[in-house]
């Protein structure tokens, strides 16, 4: 298989529907991790699978040289947008892919970010190994990954969607494997981190939407590409009612906001962090 095959679904699977309405309601934590990442200015930051910034614009409004790299390009013209609308001359946005970085030269960067981006790429060994590549001596390497069979919501989200989705390609790797740490383990020190240099935590990403949890379904089957296509699919099978249904009763019994106009959703991810 070529780089073109394996770019091609990716690509088209994130340029579908438009995501930033998704990333609107996930500012808050990003602003809120970025924080923690002791970014300083002047440091050089990668975010990988940066969507339209959610990470990337408040690294740079810390005063880092900030560039974001997405497989899709819808995404990479709106962070052009928002970067634009700050006035940030410190962040650029290009397209790419996370398993092959090309032009951009090793050991350039004091941070590698990725969160819920990276983890999405084909062949995670390889993205694994361009992370460090491009990272310089005494960089530090944070991603943010989905946990597979966690009882919290983006994780519910896929599972439930994925019963109502054809069998993946023979030989798909899935995505959720990267919220496994023997496999983080595994792919980093294949790259060349000690494994002493990486730690796995559990922490929690919340999700804000001004509107009711039906609401913010309707606006996951309408934006986001992966319940997009589980949609398809299930009214193919005359079972899109059925998948509506599991999915508000989800979000409904996930939803921690005391406004019953208003959803607040916390979700446990894994972070990882790896120091070169």
């Amino acid at each position: 298989m070529n780089q073109d095959q394996l770019i091609s679904p990716n690509q088209a699977l994130w340029e579908k529907g438009d995501f930033t309405k998704l990333a609107d309601t996930m500012r808050e934590s990003g602003d809120q991790l970025v924080r923690t990442l002791g970014i300083e200015e002047g440091m050089k930051v990668l975010d990988l699978g940066c969507g339209d910034g959610t990470t990337a614009l408040p690294a740079a409004l810390l005063r880092a040289n900030v560039l974001g790299v997405d497989v899709s390009r819808n995404l990479v013209a709106a962070g052009t947008k928002r970067a634009q609308g700050a006035g940030l001359d410190n962040l650029q946005f290009i397209h790419g892919t996370a398993f092959d970085l090309q032009g951009i030269e090793d050991n350039t960067f004091d941070r590698v970010v990725s969160i819920f981006g990276a983890m999405f790429a084909p062949r995670p060994f390889d993205v694994a190994s361009e992370m460090v590549r491009v990272a310089k001596p005494g960089a530090t390497i944070t991603m943010g990954n989905w946990i597979p069979n966690d009882p919290t919501l983006v994780a519910q989200v896929l599972r439930v969607c994925s019963a109502y989705m054809p069998a993946p390609p023979e030989g798909t790797i899935s995505p959720m494997t990267w919220g496994f740490e023997e496999n983080v383990i595994e792919r980093f020190t294949q790259a060349g981190i000690a494994k002493e240099n990486i730690t796995c935590e559990r922490e929690t990403y919340v999700f804000h939407y001004d509107s009711t949890p039906e609401d913010y379904v309707n606006l996951f089957r309408d934006y986001y590409g992966p319940t997009m296509n589980a949609f398809e699919a299930a009214e193919e099978k005359g079972k899109a009612d059925q998948l509506y249904k599991e999915l508000v009763d989800l979000f409904e019994s996930q939803n921690q906001s005391k406004d019953p106009k208003k959803t607040l959703i916390p979700a446990t991810f894994l972070r990882v962090t790896a120091r070169v």
